[in-house]
């Protein structure tokens, strides 16, 4: 596992430059993202979102979680955004209440528009009771957004645990590798230069 983390890390654009959310500021990813952690810190910050964080930077993977990736002074919503653009793969950690903020909403929808691959862990909620309210905190754009994106998460293959029966151990590990095997993948599917043919000199 060491191994291909190592593999991964070398792939990786250490220095990236990429848009926050306002296009006139531009953050710079140090160390660089390869995996965002989207959760609602309230449900799950001390659970599966902490323990993924841990165990994938014990892997050589770089997590980006809000409370662990970033310092006083950094401008929160412009880290955030910089580290979806720059990552590889997004974790979406859905929970009871999740679709109630909407800082996970647009985190969800800028994932999901940016094409990044993403690793669905359902906790305590079953997809089929994730909606999104139109509630009037959202604009229509953006409640468009949100129900289009949390609709293709619903409909890829992700992780079901519920924390009264399950097994964190498990859960991690299930994740970890679903994680993994999504970098490699995203590794296989950047294009490759092709060589310059020789000029002839004749």
């Amino acid at each position: 596992m060491q191994g291909l983390s190592t593999a991964i890390a070398k792939n990786v654009i250490h220095h990236g430059r990429v848009l926050g959310r306002n296009s006139q500021i531009i953050q710079t990813l140090r160390p660089p993202c390869e995996v965002f952690i989207n959760h609602r810190g309230a449900e799950t910050k001390r659970s599966i979102a902490g323990l993924l964080h841990n165990f994938l930077s014990l892997l050589d993977v770089h997590p980006f979680l809000d409370n662990r990736s970033m310092k006083p002074g950094d401008k929160l919503f412009d880290e955030i955004d910089a580290a979806i653009y720059g990552c590889k793969v997004g974790v979406v950690v859905f929970s009871p209440l999740y679709c109630e903020s909407r800082f996970c909403l647009h985190e969800l929808a800028l994932l999901m528009e940016t094409k990044k691959r993403v690793v669905p862990i359902f906790c305590d909620v079953k997809p089929s009771q994730l909606h999104v309210r139109d509630d009037l905190k959202h604009s229509a754009n953006n409640l468009q957004r949100y129900r289009h994106a949390v609709e293709e998460a619903k409909n890829t293959v992700g992780l079901t645990f519920y924390s009264s029966k399950g097994d964190w151990s498990k859960l991690v590990r299930d994740a970890s590798d679903a994680v993994i095997r999504n970098l490699l993948e995203a590794e296989e599917e950047k294009p490759q230069l092709e060589p310059k043919c020789a000029q002839s000199t004749e």
